[in-house]
C-alpha cells in the first residue's frame, strides 16, 4: 500500500531524474531469481544525492512514526536497505539493527548486526519489494529471534500480485513510498515513454515469471 499519492508521484519522478530507473527492453535485464525484466529499479543511487537522500529518509521517518508510534527500534535489511535504514533510525533517535541473508560463516556468525532487546517492537526498512521473498526471510529472523515485528516500509514495490499474496500470508503490513503504476503514470507524462515500450512495461508486469523480450 503507498503511503501518500502525491509522495508515490514525486518519489516516482525523482528516481527518474537521477537515472535509478533504468529500461532496457530490447536487452532485458535477469534479476536474481532468474526473471527477464525489460526494466531495472536501482535505489542505492539515491544515497549519491543529498537531497534526494534526505525527501526519502524524512518520508519514511514521517510515516514510521505515524503507523508505528511505539517501535522501539528500526531495522534494516542487507545489502540495499542498511544506509536508508540507519539514516531513518538517527532522525528518529531509534537503535538501528540490520539483517543479513544468512549468517555470517566465521566470527561471531552473526545473521542479526547490532544489539537487539528481546521482544523488542521493529520495523523494517526496505528499499525494494519484488516478490517479497527475501525481505520475508528477514521477517522469519525477527520473529524468530523473539521481536515483535510490527510492519515494513519500502521505497519501492513493483506492486506484483505474488508479493501481496505472500504479505498477506506472512501476515504483515507493508507501506511503500511509490510503486510500479505511479512510475508508468511518472514515464508517460515525461513524455519519454514511447507506445511500444509502454506496452511492453504492461504486459512484462502482467506475467513477469514467463515474459520474454
Amino acid at each position: 500500500m503507498i503511503l501518500d499519492p502525491r509522495t508515490a508521484h514525486e518519489t516516482a519522478e525523482k528516481l527518474m531524474q537521477i537515472k535509478a530507473i533504468k529500461l532496457q527492453p530490447k536487452a532485458p535485464f535477469t534479476w536474481a531469481s532468474g526473471w527477464k525484466s525489460p526494466i531495472y529499479c536501482d535505489n542505492r543511487i539515491t544515497l549519491s544525492y543529498p537531497d534526494l537522500r534526505n525527501f526519502l529518509k524524512s518520508a519514511l521517518a514521517d510515516a514510521l512514526k505515524k503507523l508505528y508510534p511505539d517501535a522501539e527500534v528500526v531495522v534494516g535489511v542487507a545489502t540495499g536497505a542498511i544506509a536508508m535504514g540507519a539514516l531513518v533510525a538517527d532522525e528518529l533517535g531509534l537503535p538501528f539493527v540490520y539483517v543479513r541473508p544468512e549468517p555470517k560463516k566465521h566470527g561471531r556468525q552473526n545473521q542479526i548486526e547490532g544489539e537487539l532487546p528481546a521482544q523488542a517492537k521493529v520495523v523494517v526498512v526496505e528499499d525494494l519489494i519484488s516478490t517479497g521473498g527475501s525481505s520475508l526471510k528477514v521477517v522469519n529472523v525477527l520473529r524468530e529471534s523473539g521481536a515483535e515485528v510490527m510492519g515494513m516500509l519500502a521505497l519501492f514495490t513493483y506492486a506484483f500480485r505474488v508479493a501481496e499474496e505472500n504479505f498477506d500470508q506472512a501476515q504483515l503490513a507493508l507501506h511503500t513510498l511509490s510503486d510500479y503504476p505511479h512510475l508508468l503514470e511518472a514515464l508517460q507524462q515525461s513524455g519519454d515513454l514511447d507506445k511500444d515500450t509502454f506496452e511492453t512495461l504492461i504486459s512484462w508486469r502482467e506475467d513477469p515469471g514467463s515474459w520474454q523480450a
